[in-house]
């Protein structure tokens, strides 16, 4: 079967629009031989119950030839956090170099707003956060509806994993920082006083 991944748009023809390149371009691409297996990159279209559907129609499909058989050579268990996968949460609040090791404003944030934590390769090298919650070219490409940098620059190593989502805030104490030339909204001042006043009137809001 052929397989196309992070589709933004399926055609009824099965034509898929996807981005490529970390979001730089947009490409339709299309199945030609065997079943089509499309995935759908989250956040991007809402799910919604169809009316007198019925049950759906199960096909049997003759798989053919198995490929080599795959050897599980270690597990590892990750540990819970009570929040969502940071490539499928809606909300991601990511911190950069200017946490200088503290990430406890940006998960005060995120819990908050119920999303997913990230970072930049500037905090996750150090060993600030794990490795996994990077963002960027050589990290994790995110598309939430809300993506909130706090101390990252906005260099184009990190734009190349955010550039897609919906609504960028950036808070950063530099006012040249290139960050705000791709955000929506843009806060100048110090996170470690912006991220815990939102966090406070948005848990206020919440009730």
């Amino acid at each position: 079967a052929g397989v196309i991944t992070d589709a933004i748009a399926v055609d009824a023809d099965l034509s898929v629009t996807k981005g490529v390149l970390a979001g730089s371009y947009t490409v339709v691409a299309k199945v030609t031989t065997g079943i089509p297996v499309i995935t759908v990159k989250a956040n991007t279209v809402e799910a919604a119950a169809v009316p007198d559907a019925g049950m759906p129609a199960v096909v049997d499909v003759d798989p053919g030839q198995p490929g080599p058989a795959a050897r599980i050579i270690g597990r590892s268990t990750k540990p819970a956090t009570g929040r969502p996968g940071l490539t499928e949460a809606r909300v991601v609040v990511a911190g950069g170099r200017g946490v200088d090791g503290d990430f406890g404003p940006v998960e005060e944030l995120a819990d908050a707003l119920g999303g997913a934590v990230g970072a930049s390769r500037a905090a996750t090298d150090p060993g600030w956060i794990e490795h996994s919650a990077q963002i960027g070219q050589a990290g994790k490409t995110v598309s939430p509806q809300l993506y909130i940098s706090a101390g990252i620059s906005g260099a184009i190593q990190q734009k190349a994993g955010m550039q897609t989502a919906q609504v960028i805030v950036a808070v950063n104490k530099d006012a040249d920082s290139p960050v705000f030339e791709i955000a929506d909204f843009g806060v100048v001042g110090d996170l470690f006083k912006v991220l815990p006043q939102a966090a406070e009137e948005i848990r206020k809001r919440k009730g």
